[in-house]
């Protein structure tokens, strides 16, 4: 796969130079605006999410018995790994039915290779078929904004693998940001977007960032979760 050159895209764009004013706006909110807007909302949606969240979580173990949240390990800000939350929306031994599932078929098996992502996925349990498509599952990434280790918006949190191979030069701007919980390439078409795309998309984000920037992208992510197409 073609890696994304984030010199072409993020630094040509940057040359534009901004308005001093903008740039002291921008400024003053990587350095602590961001985190508090994400403290802000998170501490006001607590209330809300958390008695969700623990339906759900009793809903996937009463299915199987086995343990309601799933956490996998993800790259964040400046290359740190952190854990990322989910409530498991697949079967327990996920990991050899997609060994299995790729074996046995060549077009699967392209597929994941081109976007890490599989249109039919035998490892999605029925109730984690439903989560995904309202996008329920990713509710307890509050914690991890909470927590500090991603932000509301921002890049898809992605493994280290997934980065080296797929970002190529354009990791560098992934690591610049922390993840987030949605992003531009979300409200950009999901299903649609190519991973080339989202890659560029993300770097278009890092140019954008601002507060009135990232509310935009939330009002849209829930418009975008009213009218859900899955993921």
């Amino acid at each position: 796969m073609k890696h994304v050159n984030a010199d072409d895209h993020f630094y040509a764009a940057d040359a534009l130079s901004p308005r001093r004013s903008f740039a002291s706006v921008r400024g003053a909110y990587e350095a602590g605006g961001k985190r508090l807007l994400d403290v802000v909302i998170a501490l006001a949606l607590v209330p809300i999410v958390a008695p969700v969240v623990l339906a759900l979580a009793a809903m996937v173990w009463a299915r199987d018995g086995g343990a309601p949240f799933f956490g996998h390990v993800r790259t964040g800000r400046n290359g740190k790994p952190f854990r990322c939350w989910k409530i498991r929306t697949m079967v327990r031994d996920a990991q050899e039915r997609l060994a299995r599932h790729l074996d046995e078929n060549p077009e699967a098996a392209a597929e994941w290779a081109a976007t890490r992502k599989l249109t039919e996925d035998p490892r999605i349990t029925a109730v984690g078929a439903f989560l995904r498509k309202t996008s329920l599952d990713e509710l307890p990434q509050l914690w991890n904004v909470l927590k500090g280790d991603m932000s509301f918006v921002g890049p898809r949190p992605v493994p280290d693998d997934e980065l080296t191979e797929l970002y190529g030069p354009a990791r560098s701007v992934y690591c610049a940001m922390k993840p987030g919980i949605t992003g531009l390439w979300q409200v950009s078409g999901r299903n649609d977007v190519s991973y080339a795309q989202r890659v560029s998309l993300d770097i278009e984000y890092l140019r954008r960032m601002a507060p009135g920037f990232d509310l935009w992208v939330m009002l849209r992510t829930a418009l975008v979760i009213v009218r859900p197409t899955g993921r």
